[in-house]
Order: C-alpha cells, then sequence, then structure tokens
C-alpha cells in the first residue's frame, strides 16, 4: 500500500531546499537560491511556509553591513523528511 505524501514536502523547491539543509549545518538565503535556481522571492515565501510549519529555523542578521539569512533544519524538519523519504520509498519498491 502506497503511504501519504506531506504536501507541503511535495513540493518541488521545498523539497529542494530540505534536501539541502538536511545535508549540512545551516545555509544562507544566498546559497539557497544559487544551488536551487529559484527567484529571491519565490524561495522567500517557501522558506516561510517551511519555518510556520515548524522544519526550518531563520535567523536574520548582518555580515557587515550587508543583510544575511540563515536557515537550519529542524528535528521536526528532519522527522517529516524521513517520514517523505520513507513514504517516497513505498511508490518505487
Amino acid at each position: 500500500m502506497f503511504k501519504e505524501l506531506n504536501p507541503l514536502l511535495h513540493s518541488e523547491l521545498r523539497l529542494a531546499v530540505m534536501s539541502i539543509l538536511i545535508g549540512v549545518e545551516s545555509a544562507d538565503f544566498v546559497y539557497l537560491r544559487e544551488q536551487t535556481g529559484a527567484t529571491a522571492g519565490n524561495l522567500s515565501v517557501q522558506l516561510d511556509k517551511l519555518a510556520k510549519a515548524g522544519y526550518i529555523g531563520i535567523e536574520k542578521g548582518f555580515r557587515g553591513k550587508m543583510p544575511r539569512t540563515v536557515c537550519r533544519i529542524t528535528e521536526v524538519g528532519r522527522d517529516a523528511f524521513a517520514e517523505y523519504v520513507d513514504a517516497l520509498k513505498s511508490y518505487i519498491k
């Protein structure tokens, strides 16, 4: 039987962000934008959705005079990602 796929993670961009964050301690906005090829506006909206779900934490600050946004995956996010991958495996067996 197929398991239900988490609709929040099933979005291509949100899945890409989570896939990047699962393998690093943190990533800044510019790095995520470059790696995903997303526009700044779209990435910002998707990061907000992930943060509201508790899947990522977002820290805003400055590096010198330049604004900097850093994202980290949370334990809730790690668990949700693991469940998503497990559910996806039920489709490819």
